[in-house]
């Protein structure tokens, strides 16, 4: 059964919006994991708009299941993420005008930085997770370069019509396929909710999904508990 790792980045936005204390990241970290949630994604953006290094770091002492830190390949961010020693990092791409991370990592275009990071993570004892496009390509070429997992960027399956999710829904079973037979293991996220989660959960060897926007957005009307909780019976019902 898949694990959800919830990313409580949008806690941080709603707390940066006043510039004070409230709501605190850290104690959401802990209602999230109380109701169900197996660890706490964050993403330490360079610009640092919502979580910041001190969250982070605190984050690192609180979380008592896996503590995953997305982040880009800056130098900036790998010297903090170094620092801080995550359960798993995420690298993921970044672009300082955007909402929201766009899409997956060009890791043929990053290939040389990409194993030294991936080395360099492992001989401190981070697992290294490379957020990608949903192609068997991609997936292949990131074992290679000695990740542990690949998470497959799933926001071009939230968004599509009527006329194109039955593709792009295959596409992802279709890298899916592709880690299980690599020996990759295999993550997902990126606008994923309640309603279009359940075909996702078909595809193979899925492990963890990171799911942040639409539990905080849920959690407004229904409380942060609920929202996990109906999250997490959602993962168990499939």
């Amino acid at each position: 059964m898949p694990e959800l790792c919830v990313n409580i980045d949008h806690i941080a936005t709603l707390r940066q919006a006043r510039g004070g204390t409230e709501p605190d990241v850290i104690a959401s970290a802990r209602v999230c994991e109380a109701n169900g949630a197996a660890g706490i994604t964050v993403h330490l953006r360079e610009d640092r708009r919502h979580i910041q290094d001190s969250d982070a770091a605190a984050l690192k002492g609180t979380v008592k299941g896996c503590f995953n830190l997305e982040m880009a390949l800056s130098d900036d961010i790998i010297g903090a993420a170094k620092k801080i020693v995550p359960d798993q990092i995420t690298i993921v791409p970044e672009k300082r005008a955007e909402l929201t991370t766009e899409g997956g990592l060009d890791v043929e275009a990053n290939r040389a930085k990409i194993a030294k990071i991936v080395k360099e993570f492992h001989e401190i004892g981070v697992v290294v997770s490379l957020f990608i496009e949903p192609y068997p390509e991609t997936v292949l070429l990131s074992k290679e370069l000695g990740a542990d997992y690949v998470e497959l960027h799933t926001g071009t399956y939230c968004n599509a019509g009527p006329q194109t999710v039955r593709h792009e829904i295959e596409r992802i079973y279709a890298a899916a396929r592709a880690a299980a037979s690599a020996g990759i293991g295999l993550n997902a996220g990126h606008g994923l909710n309640y309603t279009n989660l359940p075909p996702l959960l078909k595809a193979e060897g899925l492990h963890e999904l990171n799911i942040g926007h639409s539990i905080i957005s849920r959690a407004v009307f229904t409380g942060l508990e609920i929202a996990v909780q109906e999250m997490c019976r959602i993962i168990k019902q499939q």
